[in-house]
Parts: C-alpha cells; structure tokens; sequence
C-alpha cells in the first residue's frame, strides 16, 4: 500500500515576469507546466512593506475612511516612488527594463490595486487569498490601456556614464510619471498618477490621497466675500512607505495666536517611533518590537501557505495588457525622453504636466514636521 504523501512543493518566484504581455505568456506556460498556481509564490517586496500590509485593515476597519473613499470626495490620487541615485553598475540590467518596468508596471501598480479595491470577502482566514486577490483583478480590469498622450519621460544627465550600458545613445527613461484611471462607479474620473524616477532629490516611497475642495471655504474665510483672496488648501491623507512609515492626515487649523487665517497641519502617527525603537527601514530593531524585512514577511507567508500577497496568474496578465501597447509604442516610436539634472525633481516640464493631469493644487506654503526629526520636504 501506497504510503499518503506529506510534505508540499511551494515555489517562489522573483520579478520580473517577463517584459511585455508575450514574453509573460511564455513564462506563464513554462511555469504551468510543472507546477499548480496554488504551487506559484509570484513575490513583489513592495506586498510586504509595513505600510502596504496596512492598507486594509486602514481602509475596511475604520468607518470614516471608507465613506471618504471615492469620486465623492477625493480629487486625485498619487503614488510616487523617488532614489536619490542612478544604476550605478546595474546598468547592464536597467537599460533592458527601464523605470517603467522595473517600478511601475509591479511595484507602484500592486500599490494601487490594494488602495482602490472593493471590500474582499475576507482579509483573514480560509479562502481570503483569493478573495483579496479577486478584488485586485476587477481593479485592473477596469483600467484602459495606457496611451502615449498619459506618460512623461525622462532620463537623468550622464545615465548612459554607467560602463555597464553598451548604447551609448540609449532612450531609456529612468524617471517616468503616468495617468492612470479606472472606470467603474467608484473611480470614474479620479486620475491615478504613478511616478518613479532615478537620481532625484530625496529618497521616498508613498501614497497620497488629495480630497476635494471643502465647499465654501474660500467665501466662509474670506476677509472680502468679493475676493475669495484666501484659498484654503486641500485635505491629503499621505502613508509614507519608506523612509521613516508614517500615516498623516494634512488638516486645516485656526492659526496660533489672535490671527483666524486657517493654517495646514498633520494628523499622523509615525511607525517607526510609536511602534519600533527606531527607523528600521526594513531592518530589525533592537527593542522589543521588530519591523521584519519585506521579503522575510512573505517567506512566512509561503511556509504558511497564504497567497493574497503574491500575485496571481491572470493578475499579471492583465497588469501587461495594460502597459505594453504603450511600451510598444515608446521603444517603436523611439520616444526620447526629457533630460535632466541628477539631484533635481526631475524633468522640468513634469510637475506642471502632472498638475494639468491631475487638477492636484500643492500647498506651497505647508512643511511637514516629522516628530523629533525637524522639516522634512513636501514634494510628491
């Protein structure tokens, strides 16, 4: 008789899943034939970072998000994601990829489909990963292809400097912001920026949610009615996935003192210094609590045996149905990209064609104030 077999297979599988929806499909098939999806651990590091894994309990355990969680309310949404370096000898690989395929395509992407989901049937306990996972697939069915009119390009001044990049001439972009949407009753007309860039002024991962206008702000604060010479800024509900996690609430206060002009300040509660000993980044502290790395939480969801965060087959597909008919039209096209100078926000002409995008209106005159940590910047 036949002894009943024990033990399971589990397979991890690093990105990138392929370069375009062809070469995905090809990879798909290889795969399939050796193994089950329930085998395939498809890893994104991004789907277990602290404040990624927040997202829903953030959204679907607090009542006031959910109700503010729609076209109702929120005026754009972006997702941004900045190093303060170039390749630096990765070049051999990066010039193949490019910053769209290398962030936005996967990592920014998997970000937006957990903050603009339905409520899953689960979050927690049987069957809950394709319950999460099913409700990040109707996200990106929803979402059309991306054109060329929707992306703004550019490449840092020396990129093609790296030994390890062979053309010299290459149009690669290392910086990239898209306008993304999707269509259905919740999001129609919500523009989903995604930006991700090489050699830029800071170091920041986040998410960032800008409400509309509260209604009759300017006239109720206006010292001439007439005027309206005070505009009042706009709430942003900001979560900060690297450096220093973060969740703060950018809300509208009476300025100190015998003054009544409404000032921005923060709401926020700061992950790294109420819940860690320190900033780990992804490290572990040496305190009590410890903020494990990204990839050391998903390996134990795979000994666990818990998929929702991995991506699935069909989400993949559909995440380069969206992406290739514009990549295909950027390297066929041989779209250049806008140069510019390493250290700086980047292209010259992005902030203003991602305000036109968006209808996002900065509030200049608000710094934000990291407890402990003095002014940090207010750039998206």
């Amino acid at each position: 008789m036949t002894p009943p077999a024990t033990g399971w297979t589990r397979v991890i599988v690093e990105k990138p899943f392929g370069r375009d929806l062809s070469s995905c499909e090809n990879l798909l098939q290889s795969l399939n034939q050796n193994f089950a999806e329930d085998q395939l651990y498809r890893i994104d590091h991004y789907l277990g970072k602290e404040m990624v894994q927040n997202l829903l309990v953030m959204r679907f355990a607090n009542r006031m998000y959910e109700r503010l969680w729609s076209r109702d309310d929120i005026e754009a949404v972006f997702l941004t994601f900045k190093e303060p370096f170039g390749t630096e000898g990765r070049g051999g690989y990066f010039d193949q990829y490019g910053v769209i395929r290398d962030i936005l395509q996967n990592h920014l992407l998997q970000v937006m489909t957990l903050l603009a989901m339905e409520p899953p049937t689960r979050i927690y306990g049987p069957g809950s990963s394709d319950h999460v996972r099913d409700e990040k697939v109707r996200v990106l069915r929803a979402v059309p292809p991306i054109t060329i009119d929707d992306v703004y390009l550019g490449q840092y001044e020396g990129y093609t400097d790296d030994p390890t990049i062979e053309n010299k001439d290459s149009i690669t972009p290392t910086f990239a912001a898209i306008k993304m949407s999707i269509q259905n009753p919740r999001w129609a007309g919500v523009p989903f920026i995604l930006k991700a860039g090489k050699a830029l002024d800071e170091r920041k991962a986040e998410m960032r949610i800008q409400f509309k206008d509260a209604p009759a702000a300017e006239f109720l604060f206006s010292t001439d009615p007439e005027k309206n010479e005070n505009p009042i800024p706009r709430n942003e509900l900001v979560i900060r996935m690297q450096p220093h996690e973060a969740i703060y609430l950018k809300t509208n206060f009476k300025s100190p003192g015998f003054a009544s002009v409404p000032i921005q300040g923060e709401l926020e509660v700061n992950y790294d210094t109420r819940f860690f000993q320190n900033d780990s980044d992804d490290r572990p502290s040496n305190g009590k609590n410890v903020n494990p790395a990204a990839y050391t939480r998903l390996i134990l969801d795979v000994i666990r045996g818990r998929q929702a965060a991995f991506v699935r087959a069909d989400e993949l597909l559909r995440s380069w149905e969206i992406f290739t008919p514009v990549l295909d039209k950027i390297e066929q096209g041989k779209v250049r990209p806008h140069i510019y100078t390493t250290g700086s926000r980047g292209p010259v002409g992005a902030d203003q064609w991602i305000s036109e995008k968006s209808g996002y209106i900065r509030n200049k005159a608000y710094k934000f104030h990291r407890q402990g940590n003095g002014t940090s910047s207010n750039t998206l």
